[in-house]
């Protein structure tokens, strides 16, 4: 016979320990990793977009990194960190920064964080140049004549004019990083220790693995919410910092 539980999945989703540390992780990690993406995907758009020769090519290099599936990505990335950085670490000495990052409790977490961010720059990137593109030449040049140098032009010029691609960039990869799986379960397989395990990859062992589907859904939704009201939050402060040209 079946048995309605009422709201029990959820009441008991608040007392899961194991949930919790999933999401301690994928807020340290969603932090982390959107600040790293978007600082890095706009260095690299300004990089390109200035006086250099090679400049589609080098867009091209630092785009492609996207083009690797995330599966894919995550074992490459666990052969550098199993063995390239074992063996340099051996090389030079220095084991107490060159070791196996993926079977370390403490550095798990930051190796899935390098791999995202260098997966995702590039294509952040991509974005900014559009945005960096679309500045009307008349601004900069009124800059240039007013005597403003490199740094304030961008911060007082450039950065204001790009508040609708920092939204775009922004929502993209806050909602990636939040449910990030492929590359956890490639990577580190939420190990060592569940030390790296995001909520997405606890939620489908919750389905998957046990079985429990029921409770798993719950989570599943609660983690829908909380996702929703973050992006909602972040597109509705960077909306109002949007400067129209």
């Amino acid at each position: 016979a079946k048995i309605f539980v009422g709201f029990q999945n959820y009441v008991d989703t608040f007392s899961d320990k194991k949930f919790w540390a999933a999401s301690l992780n994928t807020i340290i990690f969603t932090m982390i990793s959107v600040l790293l993406i978007n600082v890095l995907g706009f260095a690299f758009a300004n990089f390109v977009t200035g006086k250099l020769r090679a400049r589609n090519l080098s867009r091209a290099m630092l785009f492609m990194p996207y083009l690797i599936g995330g599966l894919i990505l995550g074992y490459i990335w666990k052969f550098i960190f199993e063995d390239g950085l074992a063996a340099l670490g051996e090389a030079t000495g220095l084991t107490n920064i060159f070791f196996d990052w993926v079977n370390s409790p403490e550095m798990a977490l930051y190796a899935l964080i390098i791999v995202t961010t260098w997966q995702m720059a590039g294509y952040i990137m991509i974005i900014y140049i559009t945005g960096l593109q679309s500045i009307p030449d008349e601004f900069l040049e009124a800059a240039k004549v007013d005597g403003a140098s490199y740094w304030q032009t961008l911060f007082k010029v450039k950065v204001p004019l790009l508040m609708p691609s920092f939204t775009i960039c922004l929502f993209m990869t806050l909602a990636n990083c939040f449910k990030m799986y492929d590359i956890n379960l490639s990577l580190t397989g939420g190990g060592p220790a569940s030390a790296s395990e995001l909520v997405a990859m606890n939620i489908y062992n919750e389905i998957f693995s046990k079985s429990n589907f029921g409770y798993g859904q719950s989570k599943a939704i609660l983690f829908f919410f909380v996702i929703a009201a973050v992006t909602m939050v972040q597109v509705y402060m960077t909306k109002k910092r949007e400067v129209t040209m």
